[in-house]
């Protein structure tokens, strides 16, 4: 049974925040290797994993951190997503197209579209878009979304745009200006908000642009200021984009290997570094054989926890998956929050202070 991530939500007036509780690692290399992202179900978890070099399909997983199978074949792949039907749609920056598969209830995810083999491996099957620079075209595609239409946004990476189709690949419209501060500069990944805002991560200017739903750039954002005399990295290749229920907003650092988390007013509030421990398919590996035993006694234990080049971050409910990218592994953390009424919380000074409280 599918669950497709549900649209942006109206988030509450204010929250209180708990915090960033890290509560599990799942996957391991040569199971979920490379793995570039994710999208949760109900039962299982479909993680979109790349080869050592050209290569690419969806991995199968649960909660108990069992291999159920892989499927699809891909080139580079980048971002997947799911549609309210249970489709899966995934980017290929080396086909320059997203791909489209559908579950059939029996076999798993099978291909669809007019052309298409009802086998688990094959790739024939509805293609949105083709490589080039006009409309329509991509040209290494990375970061894709739906609206709450379903129509479907594709950053369009080698053309420093964003696409819009709908759910059957028909062109709808452009985003992205070729000239002035509002240029983007290899975008990658993508996501809209409670108020139909399209977030973008302009991967080379190193900021978060913001269009309207006409898709008229409307502002950047990104920069992280000196707070309690604690300094920490500005953005360094933002990758993927996720935004939870609350509203606030998780951008793949990648080249900080970091997750950074804004509030919905766009302001700074902390960051994910890495928190995981060995997985369960992992220790069932490693027990099985003295010479890894021995291995990973010797190892950098401090850097077993870390995450390194996380290319993109999704949000479930309380949930945060991060695809841990050089680690080929999966870190889940909870989020700990409460939703505030206008009521519950004093107002919002025009100078802020800091009180002991």
């Amino acid at each position: 049974m599918t669950q497709a991530k549900e649209r942006a939500k109206q988030p509450p007036y204010a929250i209180l925040r708990g915090g960033y509780k890290y509560k599990e690692t799942l996957g391991m290399r040569r199971v979920t290797t490379y793995c570039m992202d994710i999208v949760e179900t109900e039962e299982i978890l479909y993680v979109l994993i790349r080869a050592d070099g050209e290569g690419g399909n969806i991995r199968r997983i649960n909660w108990k951190d069992e291999d159920l199978d892989v499927f699809g074949s891909f080139t580079w792949p980048v971002q997947m997503i799911q549609d309210s039907e249970g489709k899966l749609y995934v980017s290929d920056e080396g086909k320059h197209c997203v791909y489209v598969l559908k579950d059939d209830g029996e076999k798993g995810f099978v291909p669809i579209g007019p052309t298409a083999d009802a086998q688990e491996s094959s790739t024939k099957t509805i293609e949105i878009g083709e490589y080039g620079s006009g409309e329509g075209q991509l040209d290494s595609p990375s970061g894709i979304c739906f609206d709450d239409n379903e129509d479907l946004y594709v950053v369009d990476t080698g053309n420093n745009r964003i696409q819009k189709f709908d759910k059957n690949g028909n062109y709808l419209s452009t985003i992205g200006s070729k000239t002035g501060d509002n240029t983007l500069d290899m975008p990658w990944g993508i996501a809209i908000n409670h108020k139909g805002e399209i977030l973008v991560s302009d991967w080379r200017n190193n900021r978060i642009c913001v269009f309207d739903k006409s898709g008229e750039f409307t502002r950047s954002f990104g920069e992280i200021h000196i707070s309690l005399g604690l300094e920490v990295k500005q953005l360094d290749g933002p990758a993927g984009i996720s935004i939870d229920d609350d509203g606030d907003i998780y951008v793949a650092d990648r080249n900080n290997n970091r997750v950074v988390i804004y509030d919905r007013e766009e302001k700074y509030v902390t960051q994910i570094i890495g928190d995981a421990t060995l997985s369960q398919i992992g220790k069932t590996y490693i027990m099985s054989s003295p010479r890894v035993l021995r291995l990973r006694e010797m190892a950098n234990r401090e850097q077993w926890r870390l995450l390194r080049a996380p290319a993109s971050v999704r949000t479930y409910g309380k949930l945060i998956y991060i695809p841990d990218f050089g680690c080929h592994r999966l870190q889940v953390y909870e989020k700990e929050s409460y939703p505030l009424s206008k009521d519950e919380i004093f107002e919002e000074p025009n100078h802020p202070t800091l009180y002991n409280v």
